[in-house]
């Protein structure tokens, strides 16, 4: 797997760390992430102690600072939660169906008995088009430019999915498999995490 994306200006400005919400204006487009679990709610656990709800809080803030130093803050990003708290499915949808945004995703990692499968996959609900397209632009984009292995868009029957279905498209990222030692290690780096942060900021 490729250690490091095209960073186009450099991760080391990445230090400065922007606030967690944006200004909403008009004309902007806006994009929810869902960082998965938080709190008492680990999420998977990695074999080396990694925690699911600490790799995608620091992929979401890392695409909110990617938006701001790199994009000119091009998009309005908000999240669900902005720290290690858990945040009820209810109140995730709520939000959503509150901003209305022209995206949602949720991030994730992955785990499985079989320490050997590997690869990012991208769940949508019920066949919605423009959920599929944002989902097969990203995997696009992790396998070209990440060297993930990806698998076609899947439907999912996840509450944070369904219940939004009316209001923007929406897609559930599963961002590898902790079970996995290549990609856990992979995704202990924080530096990797920024990759991949700007990986699927890129794709949308």
């Amino acid at each position: 797997m490729k250690s490091r994306i095209i960073l186009l200006i450099g991760l080391l400005i990445l230090g400065n760390n922007k606030a967690i919400g944006q200004t909403l204006e008009a004309k902007r487009k806006v994009i929810v992430l869902d960082a998965g679990h938080g709190g008492i709610d680990s999420g998977t656990v990695s074999t080396n102690g990694l925690q699911e709800k600490d790799i995608v809080l620091d992929i979401a803030r890392s695409m909110i600072t990617w938006n701001s130093i790199l994009l000119e803050s091009k998009y309005d990003i908000y999240l669900t939660r902005n720290k290690d708290t858990l945040i009820s499915l209810d109140d995730r949808t709520r939000l959503v169906k509150h901003i209305k945004p022209d995206i949602f995703i949720s991030l994730h990692c992955n785990h499985i008995s079989d320490s050997n499968i590997k690869g990012v996959e991208v769940y949508t609900y019920d066949n919605n088009e423009l959920s599929e397209m944002y989902a097969q632009t990203i995997l696009n984009e992790l396998n070209r430019n990440l060297g993930f292995m990806t698998r076609k868009p899947k439907e999912g029957n996840f509450q944070v999915l369904r219940e939004i279905k009316e209001h923007c498209p929406a897609i559930l990222l599963e961002l590898g498999y902790l079970s996995n030692s290549s990609e856990s290690n992979y995704l202990k780096d924080s530096q990797n995490r920024k990759a991949l942060a700007l990986a699927i900021l890129m794709a949308i």
